[in-house]
């Protein structure tokens, strides 16, 4: 128990008395100079009729889906090159874990500056390419679907961690099941899909919960590239419960806000697993 103290300390500070603060103050009206009031079961009734609540939770869905399933695709793709024999195969795998360990807010200044209309690398490769045929790089924070465009690309840019793990999988999976699948005249794209597939899916089951709840609290980087904008449809729930609690002073509702984004963290990461038992294979099962 000494040994582990210190982690038990900051796990009580840090994380268990934030949950319990929050849970209470969701049942207040607590502005943050006053103290709280208890108002009930107010601040969840107000969320049936905020408006801004529907689209933060629409543009938080939209932006989980297609960074859960465009993640997973990229991810193996890559485990599945780098897992084969490469001239240079250390440092492609270095290349591709590297941009992860950039702390978030650098990495969205300098996206924000490729992204730059007139100026930026976006454009410029994007003209390189396709200038012969009159295509243009777009305005990418200039309309709801090029920032969205523009989020979710920089949001592959972080699937090293993703791939340093399917590459581990990768490697356990049996050379005696591949080499039965090609006695039988399997062919690789057959070995891909009902072998190794199968064999890593415990793997894929535990990156897409992982997925669900990084997407979920999705903050800093929208927050520097778009500010939310334009139109709000790249603002999304955390930004809202930053907002709520420290611009507008409403600690009340914004922690009933945390509290339902974290049953819908729970809810989502349930379903999941629910449908782990029939998608996912373990081995010896």
């Amino acid at each position: 128990m000494l040994w582990i103290s210190p982690w038990i300390l900051g796990f009580t500070i840090f994380t268990a008395l934030p949950v319990v603060l929050a849970l209470w103050y969701g049942f207040t009206d607590y502005t943050l100079l006053e103290p709280p009031i208890p108002v009930g079961l107010d601040n969840y009734t107000r969320m049936a009729d905020d408006p801004i609540l529907g689209t933060v939770l629409w543009n938080t869905a939209v932006f989980g889906v297609l960074t859960i399933v465009l993640g997973t695709l990229l991810s193996i793709s890559l485990a599945t090159v780098l897992s084969h024999p490469v001239r240079f195969r250390s440092f492609w795998r270095a290349a591709v874990f590297a941009p992860s360990v950039l702390p978030l807010v650098a990495l969205a200044v300098i996206f924000k500056l490729a992204y730059d209309p007139e100026v930026g690398i976006a454009n410029t490769l994007v003209e390189g390419a396709l200038g012969w045929a009159g295509v243009r790089g777009p305005n990418w924070f200039g309309s709801g679907f090029w920032a969205m465009t523009a989020l979710l690309l920089m949001s592959l840019w972080g699937v090293g961690p993703a791939v340093v793990i399917y590459l581990a999988a990768l490697r356990d999976v049996p050379r005696q099941l591949h080499e039965a699948a090609s006695i039988d005249g399997v062919g690789r794209w057959g070995r891909f899909v009902h072998v190794v597939l199968p064999m890593i899916s415990p793997v894929i089951l535990f990156n897409v919960i992982i997925g669900i709840i990084n997407a979920m609290q999705v903050f800093a980087v929208p927050l520097l590239l778009t500010g939310g904008g334009p139109e709000r449809t790249t603002y999304f729930h955390s930004m809202y419960v930053y907002d709520q609690a420290f611009t507008f002073g409403d600690m009340g509702y914004a922690s009933a806000l945390g509290v339902l984004q974290f049953a819908i963290i729970l809810v989502l990461t349930g379903v999941v697993l629910l449908a782990g038992r029939r998608l996912v294979h373990y081995r010896g099962a």
